[in-house]
């Protein structure tokens, strides 16, 4: 009987194994969504900000030059 209890134990392990293991390589691409779109968001903000900043950084640089 003690021969069988060590027999399970490997067992066990190996049926837990597989079964972590088919877990961890299921497939994931539902969280793909919405990383991507929360990352189009940002590229679509930082544009927005570059182009509204960038006459005022033009002003500035102009108005000093003229006056020596």
């Amino acid at each position: 009987m003690a021969a069988l209890a060590w027999l399970l134990i490997p067992v066990a392990a190996a049926l837990a194994a597989a079964l972590w293991g088919s877990w961890a390589a299921r497939n994931r691409k539902a969280g793909d969504v919405s990383e991507l779109a929360g990352y189009e968001k940002f590229r679509e903000a930082m544009e927005r900000r570059e182009t509204r900043e960038l006459p005022e950084v033009m002003e500035r640089s102009d108005s000093g030059t003229g006056s020596a």
